[in-house]
Order: structure tokens, then sequence, then C-alpha cells
């Protein structure tokens, strides 16, 4: 039996007697052709000797790597070699018998390479996690690790925030989606198909920025829109505000559920679901509300709506419906049943009825949560367990009167010189929107009705010559209607409130109400019974929680009351009541930009002064004073 070695020497001595055989072989020549025709004797002898096809595939193999190898390196040096005939010597390029011994071991198989696309290189690139959990681990990239590694102590501090150590096994999901990927979150990368991975690589960007920013938006602050004047001229129509919510702490979210975009409504649809419904729990912030405070917050009254008619609130509109049915009913003017609610309040009852009726009947009523309730900004002049009134405009707190913000504004008439009204001066030098000054409710005979002026306005206009007189706008007859409690005539206004009782008491957590007085019953039954989700009914001056009578009741919730700066053109506690803790958003910081909407994108609509301008300047005063 040959040995690999044997068969090596029989491989050179034919070479050898093939290079003697040949006399007409010029030694002279060039090394290169002597190698050339000296691989072409020595394989045309193999191939007498050795398998036909395998020794074709393997003549061309040698031929193109010899070719190759000539290409590469023509000027590579030879080797001598000494072929032994009579003594004579010469030398030559040694064949590369590696080739040839491969051949005749094992003959290889042509393989032709594909052209990879690009397409198909992308595939390849990310690297699919599949084994056991100790070979999954091993193959996590260090970079990951650490990515892993603070998003861990940001979960672990939100949680410590939280309270509820049962959050922390959603830990583990963390881990699969950085480590482990037991689920398949990055299936899409895997896929053959261009158009899945290019439309799920904007699903995956999407939805990564939505989950960031609901969190942005439920446990740091979000931006917020001033809709009206109530604030004026402290915040003004068009400011969008940064809402501070850590400085109260912010609140677990209750409808967890929902789009963070949105606060209610998406193109006209729902933007969130009502269940699952969490109990309120506020974490822990830097501290309370304060006196003086601009402070954001879910509309209390906004709890029902009216879909597609969500001002006035529900409980307005089902008064003002049902006083024009009944006044329907009886024939009579309207204003004839409001004469009669202030007279006899007796009939609020029915009036409500029949409100309530028509509008159940003709529209779709939606409840909304506590915190999809459409957000409101006020300022807070009064805390739990304080008394407030309001006396001639002036607020007093336990019977000390409060600063005033430096913006503050009332209503007055302005009684014009010959009908005319200098347009200019109210828009560039006292900064007035148009329509606190024109329309048809402002225009009188001979004087402008209801304009809100600061005193610093008011004073300006007393100097100018087009203006006779200014004085403070009467009150109408029939606004102690809305004024709260709605439909009990106390015959308080918003200029005065509460006068006659001392004050309102605000109520506070862990305090009692005595609820054997009808009084006592028409201030808190709203704040017991929707706030606080007590069944409590009044049945012939008695009051019955879940059926039995009691005598008291003792608040679950701090409240506080809110009022907007421009007082006679704001719906705030005075015609609302208590804004309950649960509804407190958070505080605006500053102003982010402000678009005055009376002027176009180059006539001033940008106001540049305002961006990054303190949403609350006037908080001073009221610690000042405090």
């Amino acid at each position: 039996m040959n040995t690999p070695e044997d068969i090596k020497k029989k491989d050179a001595l034919k070479k050898d007697q093939a290079i003697k055989n040949e006399n007409k072989v010029d030694y002279s020549r060039s090394n290169n052709n002597v190698v050339n025709k000296t691989e072409d004797k020595a394989e045309s002898k193999l191939e007498k000797k050795t398998d036909e096809k395998v020794e074709r595939k393997t003549d061309e193999k040698v031929e193109r790597k010899a070719e190759e190898k000539v290409e590469k390196k023509p000027e590579e040096k030879v080797e001598k070699k000494t072929v032994g005939n009579a003594g004579s010597k010469t030398e030559q390029k040694p064949i590369k018998k590696m080739t040839v011994d491969k051949a005749v071991k094992e003959p290889e198989k042509k393989v032709e390479k594909k052209p990879v696309r690009k397409d198909e290189k992308k595939t390849q690139e990310p690297s699919r996690q599949t084994g056991s959990l100790k070979e999954r681990l091993g193959r996590v990239k260090k970079t990951r690790w650490i990515r892993f590694g603070i998003v861990s102590v940001i979960f672990f501090a939100w949680v410590a925030w939280l309270g509820n150590w049962w959050v922390a096994l959603w830990w583990f999901l963390l881990a699969d989606i950085y480590l482990t990927q037991f689920i398949p979150w990055n299936w899409w990368k895997y896929s053959k198909s261009k158009m899945v991975r290019t439309v799920m690589s904007w699903v995956d960007a999407i939805v990564y920025a939505l989950i960031l920013v609901y969190f942005l938006f439920a446990f740091v602050g979000q931006n917020y829109q001033i809709p009206s004047s109530s604030l004026e001229k402290t915040l003004l129509t068009g400011d969008f505000l940064w809402v501070n919510k850590m400085v109260y702490g912010p609140r677990v979210p209750m409808t967890p559920l929902h789009f963070p975009l949105a606060q209610n409504e998406l193109f006209g649809m729902k933007s969130y679901i009502e269940h699952p419904q969490f109990k309120y729990h506020r974490l822990k912030g830097f501290r309370n509300v304060e006196c003086g405070d601009i402070v954001v917050f879910n509309f209390p009254a906004g709890d029902t709506v009216v879909a597609g008619r969500t001002n006035p609130d529900y409980y307005t509109q089902v008064m003002e419906v049902g006083a024009m049915k009944l006044a329907d009913e009886l024939n009579c003017p309207l204003d004839t049943i409001y004469r009669r609610l202030l007279l006899d309040p007796s009939i609020y009852g029915t009036v409500m009825a029949k409100g309530r009726y028509y509008l159940r009947n003709r529209f779709e009523i939606i409840y909304r949560p506590v915190d999809r309730r459409d957000n409101y900004v006020k300022r807070c002049v009064g805390l739990p367990g304080e008394r407030i009134a309001i006396k001639n405009g002036k607020i007093s707190i336990d019977g000390k009167v409060i600063p005033e913000p430096e913006n503050v504004q009332y209503n007055y008439d302005i009684y014009l010189q010959n009908d005319y009204i200098d347009n200019n001066f109210m828009v560039d030098e006292l900064k007035m929107a148009l329509e606190d000054f024109q329309g048809e409710r402002h225009f009188g005979k001979g004087f402008l009705h209801d304009v809100p002026l600061t005193y610093e306005m008011k004073s300006k206009l007393e100097g100018c010559s087009w203006v006779t007189k200014i004085v403070p706008s009467e009150v109408g007859d029939g606004e102690s209607l809305y004024i709260y409690p709605v439909g009990k005539n106390y015959g308080w206004t918003r200029s005065n409130f509460a006068n006659d009782i001392g004050g309102l008491w605000i109520p506070k957590k862990g305090a009692s109400i005595d609820l054997t007085s009808k009084r006592s019953q028409e201030l808190y039954a709203r704040c017991i019974r929707d706030y606080e989700n007590v069944n409590l009914t009044i049945k012939d001056g008695k009051a019955y929680i879940d059926g039995k009578q009691v005598n008291s009741y003792t608040f679950k919730m701090d409240y506080y009351w809110m009022m907007g700066d421009n007082r006679d053109n704001s719906l705030d506690s005075r015609f609302w009541g208590f804004v309950p803790e649960d509804h407190i958003v958070g505080t605006p910081m500053f102003v982010i930009v402000s678009f005055d909407k009376d002027r176009g994108w180059f006539d001033g609509k940008i106001r540049w002064n305002r961006i990054f301008h303190n949403a609350n300047p006037d908080k001073k005063s009221f610690e000042q004073a405090k």
C-alpha cells in the first residue's frame, strides 16, 4: 500500500522523466516559461492515471491558481532545482505539489458564490437570542448591560417613590427586553420583507416615544394652553405653560389606559378607556398647595358633559333648558321663570328634572373620570379649613383681607364722548383683546359695558379725551341663580359672597360637619356625594348614608377655593364650588411660548417678551402678606 510520501516521490520522478525526455526545451528561456511547460507535461501524465472527471476539475483549479500567482507576483524569485542528467544542473520554479496532493486525496467541488444583496445583508446583522438563559446572558454586549443598569436604577427609584413594591415585578419584563429576549420583541428585524422592516421600525420608534411621553406627562409635567381670559393679565389667552406636577406630588393615573397627547378626545372620539379605574393616590411632592398659587386642576363640574356642548357646563345647561321647557308649558316669558326661581327655589327641582329629561333624550351624555376631565387654571385663594368671604370684590380669609394680584381686573362701564373709541389705543397701548371691548354685549348707548380693566389700565383710560367717566359694572338680577350652590338663592353674587354667614367653610381632611341643618346639606352634599363617592340622600330634612341616618360627616379629602384674576369674567369656585385634592394636577412654572390670536404671523402674533416668562409673578405679594 502506497503511503502519501511514496505517491509524492513517484510524482516527482514522473515530472523529472518528463523534463529529461523534452529535448526541445530551451533551458535559456525565462523561468516563467519553463514552469508553464513543466506544469503542462506533469498534468498530462497525471490525466492518464486518475479519474477523468476528478482530474479535469483539478486541472482547472491548478491552472487557475497558477495563473493567479503569476499575475500577482510576476517578479517572484524562482528557487533553484537540480535536474540529475550527466551531472548537468538547471534552475526552475518548483511545481506546487500541495494542490495536486489535495486533489488526489479529496476532489474539491466547485461552488459558485452568489452576490448578496444589500437588504439580505441587513437581515443578518441583528443577532437573534437563542439557547438557555446562561447562553443568552453571555451574548449580551457590554453597552447593553450599561443601558440596562441605568434603566434599572431609574425603575427602582420610581417604584420606591410609588411606595408599591409589587410594581417591581415588572423589572423582569425589562430584563427580557434588554437582555434575554425570550419574548421576540424584535421579530421584525429578521423579516425578509423590506416593507415589514421599514414599517415596524417606525412603529417601534413611535411606541417607544409615546411610552416615554406617557410617563413624562404623568409624573413630571406637561404643557397646557390658556384657553380663556379668566387670569388676564397675569396669564394671557394663547399662553402655553409648562405645568410642574412634582411640586405637589404627581397623581398616579386613575385612568391608566389613555392616549398621552390628548386629555379626553382625539379626532372626535374618546381618547381613553374607562376601565380599569385606580383609586386616588398622590406621590410625595415638595410642598402642599399654598394661597396665591396658580393651579391647574380638573374641572369639578366636568364630571358629566353633553357631547359636543361642553360650554357651559352640564348643570348650567340643565337649568337653562329646564327653565325654557317650563316657560313653554306655562306659556309665559322665560324671565318670569327666572324670577319665580329667585322667589321660590322650591321649583328648582322641577326645572332641573325637565332639563335632564330633555338633554338625555336629545343628546349623548358622557361621564368622565376625574383625571380625564377638562383642565382649568385658576389662582388658589382659600385653603382647607379656612373660611372665605367676598365683600365688594375684596376677598377675606378668616376675616382678614388678602392682597390682590398686581394685574387683578374688574369690569367697568366706560362712557364715551360722541360714541368714539380709539381701537388702536385699546389694543396697542392697553394690550386688550378685541373680545374684551367689542361685540354686542359690550355696546350700550354712549358707553361700553362690562370692560375688564386693571387699576393701571383704568387710570390710563381716564386720561383720554374721548372718555367721560368710568364706573364699576352692575351685577345682573338673575346672577345669584348661577352662584354656588346653584339653584339655592342665598342672595350671593360674585362680588358679595357668604358675608352673611361669616364666610364659607372650606372642607378639610379629617374634619367633620353637622348634617342636621338644611344649609349644611345644601352646601356640602355635592362634595360628599359626587367627590367622595358616598351614597348620601336627604329626605324630610334628614341625612342618610347607605340608608342609615347620620348627623355628621367626616371628610376624606382636602378642598380648595379657586378664583381667576379677571374677577368679573371668570367661571370659578363662586359658580361651581370647591376643588377636591384629587382634581389637582400641578402648578405652571413658566410660559413656553405665547400667541396673540388677534394678530397675524408678520404682525406680532408671537409674543416674544413672554417666552420663558414667570407664570406667577404675584406669588411674592401673597408670601409677604402671610
